[in-house]
Order: C-alpha cells, then sequence, then structure tokens
C-alpha cells in the first residue's frame, strides 16, 4: 500500500457506510445508532486507480480522557497522527454542528493533509449544509454519497491534489509479486506410503480471541502488542467490530482478530449485538486457531462451554486461556480443579491445552503463544495411508467391531483426506450399522496413537463398492 488514510467526523456522520464503499466489503459494522464504531479499523482501499490503507475511527466527541468517549477520542487521534491524509467527513444533510467546527480547528492545526468530504449530499436539501462546510476553512468540500457510491472521482482526485502525485503513485515492486512459494500439503501427492509434510513454521498465521464479555480480550491483544491499540475499560461489551491486528511472535507473522463478547443467544436482543456477534462468527471461521478466554475468578460457565464446542463444531483448533490468573490467590488448587474440570466438561476434544495467563500483567503470555503454535501443528498434520492401515489392522485386532444382526462388521480401508483439521475416510461393510462407542474407540485410539490431542477429528465411514451389484441373478 502507499500511503495511509484515516477516516474521521463525528458520530453517524457516515465514516463505517464509507470505509465500507472504499474497501469494497461490508467490513465494518453500520447502524443508524450514533457510536457504532469505537475501535481504529484498517482496511485495504481502491478508489478508481488509487490503492492505499483506509483506517475506520470512532466519532470525535468531547469528553473527559477517563470516559469511554474519552479513550474513543484518543484512539481516533492516534490513528491521525499515524496517517499520512484525513478524510474530514461532515453530513450535509442535518448541516455543521459546532462539534464539527471545534474538530476542524484542530486538524487545521495538525498540519496534516485534510480532504472535506461533504458526504449524503444526494438528500434533498443538502445544498445548505454542504456550502456551509466552506466556513470550516478546510477548502472546498467534495460531495459524496457514501452509501449509493457517487462523488468517488472527485473524491480520488481530491485525494491525489492533497498528496502530490508522486506521493500518491509510488513506483510499484513488480519484482516481490513474482516470488511465488506454494506450499500448500493440501495438494500434495497422496500415494501409499508418501511422505508425511512438514509443518511450516514461516507461514503467518490467523488467530481468534473469543469469549463472554468482559473476559479481557482486549486486554490480551494490547499485552502482546506492547500498546493500547485496542479500546479497554471496566465496562462491559466495549469492543464491537471484530479487529485485526498484526505483530511478529518469534519471526513469525500473528494476525490476531479481537471480537465482541458473546453472550447467550436468549440475551441477545439489540440489532447492533446480533451484528457485533455475527461479525465475531465470521472471524471464527477465517481463524485457523481460535484462544477461548475463560475468566479464571468465574471459570466454565454455561456460556464457555458453548463457546468451546461452536469453535470444535467449526473445525477450529481451540487453545483455552484461564485470564485474570494475578487474581488467584490458591494458584495451585485452581489449576488442578481447572485441568480435572477441563477434562471433565469438554470430552469431545481430549488434550485442549490450557494456560492460565493474565493479560494486565503479561503473565504466561510466551506459553500461551507457543500452544497456539503446537495447537496449529497438530491441526495440520498428515500421516500416510501405510502407517493408518498399518493401526487400523491393529486396532480392530485389539477389540473386533461388533456384530449387528448376527453379521461381524468389516473395517477394510482408511485413509486421510484432508488436514485443517484431520479427517479420515473408512471403507467398511454396512457403513450405517456401525456404532457409536465404536466410533468413539477408533477416534480416542487415533489421538493417544499419532498424538493427536485437543482438535477436532473427523471421521466417514463409506460402503465398498460390491463388483455384482446391478447384475441379474442367475437362476
Amino acid at each position: 500500500m502507499s500511503f495511509t488514510v484515516a477516516i474521521v467526523g463525528r458520530p453517524n456522520v457516515g465514516k463505517s457506510t464509507l470505509f465500507n464503499r472504499l474497501v469494497g466489503k461490508k467490513l465494518a459494522l453500520v447502524d443508524d445508532t450514533p457510536g457504532v464504531t469505537r475501535d481504529r479499523r484498517p482496511g485495504d482501499a481502491k478508489l478508481i486507480d488509487l490503492k492505499f490503507t483506509i483506517i475506520d475511527t470512532a466519532g470525535l466527541e468531547e469528553a473527559g480522557p477517563e470516559t469511554l468517549e474519552g479513550r474513543m477520542r484518543a484512539q481516533t487521534e492516534a490513528a491521525v497522527d499515524d496517517a499520512d491524509l484525513t478524510l474530514f467527513v461532515v453530513d450535509a444533510k442535518s448541516g455543521l454542528t459546532p462539534l464539527d467546527k471545534t474538530f476542524g480547528e484542530l486538524l487545521r492545526r495538525s498540519g496534516k493533509p485534510v480532504v472535506l468530504v461533504a458526504n449524503k449530499s444526494e438528500a434533498r436539501g443538502s445544498d445548505a449544509g454542504f456550502y456551509d462546510a466552506y466556513t470550516l476553512g478546510l477548502g472546498e468540500p467534495v460531495p459524496i454519497s457514501a452509501e449509493h457510491g457517487q462523488g468517488m472521482i472527485d473524491l480520488r482526485d481530491a485525494i491525489v491534489e492533497a498528496l502530490g502525485e508522486e506521493r500518491a503513485f509510488p513506483e510499484d515492486d513488480d519484482e516481490a509479486e513474482t516470488n511465488i512459494d506454494i506450499r500448500d500439503s493440501d495438494f500434495a501427492d497422496e500415494g501409499e506410503d508418501e511422505a508425511e509434510p512438514e509443518y511450516d513454521e514461516t507461514k503467518p498465521l490467523r488467530v481468534a480471541i473469543i469469549g463472554r464479555p468482559n473476559a479481557g480480550k482486549s486486554t490480551l491483544i494490547n499485552r502482546f502488542l506492547g500498546e493500547d491499540r485496542l479500546l479497554t475499560g471496566p465496562e462491559a461489551g466495549i469492543t464491537r467490530d471484530s479487529i485485526s491486528v498484526e505483530w511478529e511472535w518469534r519471526d513469525r507473522t500473528i494476525k490476531m482478530f479481537d471480537t465482541a463478547g458473546m453472550r447467550k443467544k436468549a440475551r441477545v436482543q439489540e440489532k447492533l449485538e446480533k451484528l457485533s456477534v455475527a461479525d465475531a462468527l465470521r472471524s471464527i471461521r477465517f481463524a485457523e486457531t481460535v484462544v477461548i478466554v475463560f475468566d479464571a475468578t468465574i471459570p466454565f460457565e454455561k456460556q464457555d462451554l458453548q463457546l468451546v464446542d461452536l469453535v470444535l463444531r467449526e473445525g477450529r483448533a481451540a487453545v483455552l486461556a484461564f485470564n485474570k490468573w494475578d487474581l488467584v490467590e490458591d494458584t495451585q488448587a485452581v489449576l488442578a480443579d481447572l485441568r480435572e474440570k477441563t477434562e471433565r466438561l469438554l470430552p469431545q476434544a481430549r488434550g485442549l491445552r490450557a494456560v492460565p495467563i493474565s493479560g494486565q500483567t503479561g503473565y504466561g503470555l510466551d506459553k500461551l503463544m507457543q500452544s497456539i503454535i503446537d495447537t496449529d501443528k497438530v491441526w495440520n498434520k498428515r500421516i500416510s495411508t501405510a502407517r493408518l492401515n498399518r493401526w487400523l489392522d491393529g486396532v480392530q485386532t485389539q477389540h473386533p467391531p461388533p456384530a449387528v444382526s448376527g453379521r461381524r462388521l468389516k473395517l477394510k480401508y482408511m485413509t486421510q483426506v484432508k488436514a485443517r483439521p484431520p479427517a479420515f475416510m473408512v471403507s467398511c461393510t454396512r457403513p450405517d450399522a456401525l456404532p457409536e462407542s465404536y466410533i468413539r474407540y477408533l477416534i480416542n485410539g487415533l489421538r493417544a496413537d499419532f498424538d493427536i490431542p485437543g482438535v477436532p477429528i473427523r471421521m466417514h465411514f463409506k460402503a465398498g463398492e460390491n463388483p455384482f451389484e446391478g447384475r441379474k441373478k442367475k437362476r
């Protein structure tokens, strides 16, 4: 990306709608309620022939630094400091307010290039608000409609004029795009004795952080980054959008997603909270490893267990993080109790890695990251067909499949059809008659014998082809 642009303005002027228009996706939550956006959300934008990084910000409000609105304003000011150019959005339909004039003065004094954007200019009666925007002293306003995509060419020209053509159109590095390294093991040849691919330690890793409201998810990510990148505080439910941040851990790129706290479905009534939860669910599906943050002072609530079950049903690799460990007094007794409850209450993924941490102090974060990497290795694991069939013969000898209606079931052949998560296909007689207890025996045997703890395992059964099927019976 050539440069960075921050979108600022008072609440409910259409900043997130413009952000979604420029990135070409509905990434940011949009609602008629003022103050939906709270964190800075970056995105890759394209405007005609311009490519740049765009940052959606919270609405600018006048408030004390200790309040939620004051902390939101600090995040917006940090985005302006980091950006090369600021899009100051005003509402042409409702006209200027004293708040617009106050923040227009601040932007004018900042010395950074500013493009004044008059949004909702398609509305009837917006001309008065458009001409009123000239009084801000930030140059000629650009009339647009973020909702309908009007005025985008004029906005492009204004950005180029504010930055200069050399800054707006840097020379592209073509060589960087030609070196494409194809390492996806999913396309490896699957022969009878194929080599089991090695885990790629350099591949970027996508991690989602989920949990109940006020479990400490944003504080945890801020501690990883070493800065107050995400909005935090004692209030429950601060995070609304799923925000992604990138950082390096031991020379590996980690893309981490902060998500909104998810309450019980029956308690989610407001439209905005439903949108936030839907955004969090998308982050789970996009991630590779999901960290479920528990409050160590009140762990294993029903909602915690449902979140873990959701992650496993989605086929993601799961890691448990018991946060707020600095508030626990008898750590040894509590840790033993948590381990026992993890094994007893989450039997669907035996061997789940669980790490006590403190996002406030930084305790246990290295151990948590190592658990994430180790779990991702297991999630990507592939086992050769030859080893699987030798194992299948052994487990059948040790514990043969049961007889159903007087006929013994026979497991003939087994192969791994995919990884991420590990999935296996077993050819057998009468797959519909195989009892659940024997399927659990096979899955638990796979976990123990091939070291596949804590990740979901998919096992499919199919009947072998009958060469005589369809032939007429000879008399």
